[in-house]
């Protein structure tokens, strides 16, 4: 995807999220008197949400247990993220830790506590220097786009929704008085369902814009990494790959539910852990996945076989729902910008 169009498609889809946003409400508004409890309920999901991203850091510290890294506990890293933020133009962010044996990433952070990158233990023990720094480089891109603010507040809206439409089906079905003697009661609880399902299709377009911000943050790493589409290709394979191993596991020893496992967050990862299984597949030529060798010969070749795949209709249709670009649109879609 060429660098107008991405700019074009994402500013589109912000276009079609709030036009449409602002359409609804216009209707409701001038067909119902409900403007009370549609701003108690407005006010509410926007404290809320506001809370929400406030309060998150500290959530997510103490999900996954991260810890800071500074010069002192590992200084090639503290170095790796400094300078790429000098290349990035923003300030540095700080570079946490997390304590999870999956190899991942996310860029997080609110005015409370500044803007922070986690790298897991796992992405440490798995990939080598310059695919850590490709991983580092997305995530400041992340930073850079601002995409932690514009994702809370396009995600504000399906949500902001779905109460409303709860709301007015509640009201529809247990409401009194002028309501259910007008008849007013069941056109509530009609366009309370009208509304859950305007959430939804809102939810496709909100999920359309994060995989269109993944490929941005990719972009970004290409930009500033030497050799950066190659680094972040095989650092992306390595990861998908390492934890689609790390699930099986997991589900034959029973460990299943380990804390390490969450992915309650997973909207901030580098790569959803839960595709990885199904998205591993793509890497073989036989759909053999059993290879679990990591040597740097076998991720080029894993690589050349995700970029030799194609696509199906139905992977497609499931991108649709996904936070994540699909891996081998996502694979090619950085080697164009080699």
């Amino acid at each position: 995807m060429s660098n107008w169009k991405l700019h074009f498609s994402m500013i589109g889809t912000l276009a079609v999220i709030f036009g449409l946003s602002t359409l609804v409400f216009t209707v409701v508004l001038t067909l119902m008197d409900i403007s009370l409890s549609l701003t108690t309920i407005v006010v509410f999901v926007i404290v809320f949400s506001f809370a929400q991203w406030m309060l998150s850091p500290y959530l997510v510290g103490a999900v996954y247990k991260v810890k800071e890294l500074g010069a002192k506990e590992n200084s090639e890293m503290y170095n790796v993220i400094e300078q790429l933020s000098i290349k990035s133009k923003i300030s540095p962010p700080k570079l946490m830790l997390a304590q999870s044996s999956m190899p991942n990433a996310f860029a997080y952070g609110s005015p409370l506590t500044g803007n922070r990158v986690a790298i897991t233990q796992g992405l440490l023990d798995t990939l080598d220097k310059g695919e850590i720094e490709a991983v580092i480089a997305h995530e400041l891109g992340h930073l850079k786009h601002r995409d932690v603010q514009v994702m809370m507040t396009v995600s504000f809206l399906p949500t902001l929704f779905y109460f409303i439409g709860y709301s007015l089906m509640l009201s529809g079905m247990f409401g009194g008085g002028r309501g259910k003697s007008s008849g007013g009661g069941g056109n509530n609880a009609l366009i309370g369902i009208a509304f859950t399902v305007f959430s939804w299709v809102l939810s496709i377009f909100t999920l359309y814009l994060s995989r269109l911000r993944e490929y941005y943050a990719d972009r970004h790493s290409v930009s500033i990494v030497e050799n950066g589409a190659e680094k972040l290709s095989t650092g992306l394979v390595t990861i998908v790959n390492e934890n689609k191993n790390q699930r099986r596991y997991r589900r034959a020893s029973n460990r299943g539910n380990q804390k390490e496992n969450n992915t309650s967050f997973k909207a901030l990862f580098i790569s959803d852990p839960d595709k990885a299984e199904a998205e591993a597949k793509k890497f073989y030529a036989d759909n053999d996945s059993n290879n679990n060798t990591s040597t740097a010969s076998n991720k080029q070749e894993l690589l050349r076989e995700a970029l030799a795949k194609k696509v199906t209709g139905a992977e497609k249709f499931a991108e649709l729902f996904a936070t994540h670009p699909n891996i081998i649109k996502r694979l090619k879609a950085i080697q164009t910008q080699a």
